[in-house]
């Protein structure tokens, strides 16, 4: 199994735990937790900003005395709607108690000034936009975009339909050249409908000292610490993946590779 690719604790309420020191990068760390109704996670605080992402369900979120109430998400990550997320800066502890079966996914990067005050993003917050033509069509979610005020952390969901591909045409952020190209570690939290069904996720750069094809199922992280990261999903089967990406400066800035650039405006 190509050491990029990450299956799923399915034995456990934590299904997914990516750290710096597991992935072997700097910056992006990554779980998911599918929680029982009643169930409670809490954590202290440390040096990461977070942020949770109530992929479906409903929970109670807190976080050092504030209570954001009891918040309800979409049925299912596949529902084509924006989910509820709440930021947190550095060194605050936080509690997640589930009021229903939920799917928690926490995303953390380092926190650098703790300027940015705890807040709840609701689904009105979040832009949704199409991109692509044709197979080459997903639909886009951005949850904590650069245009909204974190330290590190870059959060978005994309949803691809049956037989497209996404993140495509190839592209990269693996290269610290603002303001062509900017350095960004990534993870991708695979979720596949119907579950048994699996993507074609392949990360290569341009000399192929990186060249892996992961058939990643449900459930599954993909890491991609450099290079292009395309994603090409299986006829009868749906997509939909959570980004977390963060570097050394929070400025999403892409490179698409040139062999295939040629695609972009094209109709098929």
């Amino acid at each position: 199994m190509s050491r990029l690719l990450v299956p799923a604790d399915k034995t456990d309420t934590q299904i997914q735990s990516i750290t710096p020191r597991t992935a072997g990068w700097q910056y992006v760390g990554f779980s998911a937790h599918m929680l029982a109704d009643g169930m409670v996670l809490e954590a202290g605080g440390n040096e990461d900003e977070i942020c949770l992402v109530l992929l479906s369900g409903s929970a109670r979120i807190e976080a050092d005395g504030i209570d954001f109430g009891a918040l309800s998400s979409r049925s299912s990550v596949f529902d084509r709607q924006p989910p509820v997320a709440v930021y947190l800066p550095f060194r605050l502890g936080w509690k997640v108690t589930a009021l229903t079966a939920c799917e928690l996914a926490i995303c953390t990067a380092p926190g650098i000034t703790g300027a940015h005050p705890p807040r709840l993003i609701t689904p009105d917050m979040m832009p949704l936009e199409q991109r692509g033509t044709g197979s080459n069509t997903r639909f886009v979610c951005n949850i904590l975009p650069e245009t909204e005020p974190a330290d590190s952390l870059l959060v978005v969901e994309v949803i691809t339909p049956s037989g497209n591909w996404s993140s495509y045409p190839p592209h990269k952020h693996d290269t610290d050249n603002l303001p062509h190209e900017s350095l960004l570690e990534e993870t991708y939290y695979h979720r596949i409908n119907p579950e048994q069904g699996y993507v074609l996720h392949h990360v290569y750069d341009d000399a192929r000292t990186l060249d892996e094809v992961m058939a990643a199922p449900d459930k599954s992280v993909v890491l991609v610490p450099r290079g292009y990261h395309p994603v090409g999903v299986p006829h009868g089967y749906e997509s939909y993946y959570l980004n977390v990406m963060a570097g050394p400066k929070r400025i999403w800035k892409f490179h698409n590779d040139p062999a295939h650039e040629w695609i972009i405006g094209k109709e098929f």
